[in-house]
């Protein structure tokens, strides 16, 4: 059976709207060469004040928003309405362990966040995973279920069938550290059996995607989206360089050929 991928690119807070646009013009030049295949979906979250400029400029990548708030309006300075990115995203990132840690996201926040990210339609990528310290005290599991359990209160088994996973260590992003393949497979395994049980239907958590995020780049990209629960991946700073997001694209398209 042939695998299905997600390549996403986490731009963070990078790219002026003039840079976003060449970049995105850059590569779909790329990936318009390449074989059309469904199996592999190329998506870039930008910063907010690039979506509407790159929006639509491919019809081969996709957008998505980093955050979003969980009120649809109201006096809260600084942040974005699910009405607001209406028409422009097709999925937004929550959770993401820098919202979590320097902005201090709750798991309650993240579970009121996915709820509305999905009266609005769009996709939820819920970012998961644990700290050094955590991995060190060999709690990496039970922080897993923890904010799995969480971040998924009171969805429905359809809500959560409709999620995007991303598994990203928090002791591998950024620093060039990242988890071996197996350590990533052991995770994904894990995530996908808390799923199945959460779901409780056959066949319903094998079909969500759990990507990995945490210093993916073009050296280690096979390796790790070769594993059997591993469908994709969230990359930061590769997703930077047009080169060798495509080189990461392209181990997908490869292996996507089963």
């Amino acid at each position: 059976m042939k695998k299905e991928y997600i390549i996403a690119g986490n731009w963070k807070m990078y790219k002026t709207i003039k840079e976003s646009i060449e970049f995105v013009e850059g590569l779909d030049e790329k990936v318009s060469a390449l074989p059309g295949k469904e199996a592999v979906e190329i998506l870039v979250f930008p910063p907010f004040t690039s979506l509407y400029a790159v929006t639509g400029k491919s019809r081969k990548i996709k957008t998505g928003a980093q955050n979003l708030h969980f009120e649809e309006k109201g006096a809260f300075t600084g942040e974005i309405s699910p009405l607001m990115l209406a028409g422009l995203v097709d999925y937004v990132l929550i959770g993401h362990s820098e919202r979590r840690q320097i902005f201090k996201e709750t798991d309650a926040d993240i579970n009121k966040k996915i709820k509305t990210a999905l009266v609005h339609g769009f996709q939820p990528v819920l970012c998961i995973g644990e700290t050094l310290d955590e991995r060190e005290a060999g709690k990496t599991l039970s922080t897993i279920q923890t904010q799995l359990d969480q971040d998924l209160e009171g969805l429905s088994a359809e809500e959560i069938k409709s999620l995007v996973i991303a598994y990203e260590p928090v002791w591998a992003i950024g620093t060039g550290r990242n988890a071996t393949p197996q350590q990533a497979q052991e995770a994904h395994a894990f995530i996908r059996e808390i799923l199945k049980k959460k779901i409780d239907s056959p066949g319903g958590a094998e079909n969500i995607k759990i990507l990995y995020g945490g210093s993916v780049k073009p050296s280690n990209s096979s390796d790790l989206l070769s594993q059997p629960d591993v469908n994709g991946a969230l990359i930061g700073g590769a997703s930077l360089k047009i080169d060798e997001f495509f080189d990461i694209i392209q181990d997908a398209y490869k292996l996507a050929d089963g």
